[in-house]
């Protein structure tokens, strides 16, 4: 599965931005399931320092400081990417969830590269009512990846998505109260819930090849960032789990970064100097150049 993907975002300033500097996750990652064939960032205006490195969780990230006048901001990601395979095990079989959570206790320090995903985060907290509502999609020895598949497809009968419900900054409490919200809210609810059980679990950004409604094309720029989560086995190690679809990924979802949960991996994030309000928009195109 070959893919072609293009994610503009232009700010709109009310006056000068005199400097600023950014944080950007917009190059993909290098994830076993994904080959990166090219990859192109524009940034206009063009910085006056860029550095393209890795952050802490091992995500390409790319730094700028615009240290000149300015009164609007574009950054376009271009990017070619093959998806190379996916999950294709069993869900019933492997390591019962009390296993994986104990494992993980009891091996320290050994295991701090998957224990840090249970560790509480802003959007991902341990909330007792949210192991609760969990807890009938893990009965005793069941295996943890039935239970995450379980507990996606009940976050996905349960909850509506709906845009208009939630921002970014939405408590995971509010969204649990309300049942509404949109894949970045779901996300942060399962993975809150299953951090709560004492699994690991991590947010993934990046984008999922959409459908128009039979018989209408696809619109140019209407498709958007996606977010889903992934659940650690140890047969298998992470394993994505898409609550707002309620699907395990399947040739349909490219990664870009991953990480505790949303703050970690934004797309853009950055201070300015002046600017005062703003205006965003983003258009993202995922494009299937060839489906092998």
């Amino acid at each position: 599965m070959k893919y072609a993907i293009t994610h503009t975002t232009t700010y709109k300033y009310s006056f000068p931005v005199h400097q600023s500097y950014h944080v950007l996750h917009l190059t993909p990652a290098e994830v076993p399931s994904q080959c990166i064939l090219n990859h192109r960032l524009t940034i206009t205006p063009d910085p006056g320092t860029r550095e393209d490195r890795l952050d802490y969780f091992g995500n390409p990230i790319t730094l700028l400081a615009i240290e000149e006048d300015h009164d609007a901001l574009i950054v376009s990601a271009e990017s070619e990417i093959a998806l190379m395979g996916w999950f294709a095990g069993d869900v019933n079989q492997g390591s019962s969830w009390e296993s994986v959570a104990g494992d993980l206790v009891r091996r320290g320090n050994k295991a701090r590269d998957v224990q840090q995903f249970v560790a509480a985060s802003r959007h991902g907290r341990h909330i007792r009512m949210l192991a609760d509502y969990a807890a009938d999609a893990f009965p005793p020895g069941c295996p943890v990846l039935k239970g995450a598949n379980a507990l996606m497809q009940r976050i996905f009968d349960d909850f509506t998505f709906d845009p208009s419900a939630t921002d970014i900054s939405t408590p995971v409490e509010r969204v649990f109260e309300a049942r509404r919200g949109v894949c970045q809210d779901f996300a942060h609810l399962m993975i809150s819930a299953l951090r709560s059980l004492g699994l690991p679990a991590r947010y993934v950004s990046g984008y999922i090849l959409t459908h128009p409604p039979e018989g209408q094309m696809k619109l140019q720029g209407a498709d958007a960032s996606h977010a889903w989560v992934s659940v650690w086995s140890p047969e298998h190690g992470w394993v994505d789990f898409d609550p707002t679809n309620n699907v395990i990924p399947n040739g349909e979802h490219v990664t870009i970064a991953y990480g505790r949960d949303y703050d970690d991996i934004a797309p853009i994030s950055g201070v300015l100097l002046g600017g005062g309000a703003h205006e965003v928009e983003v258009a993202v195109d995922v494009v299937l150049l060839d489906a092998g």
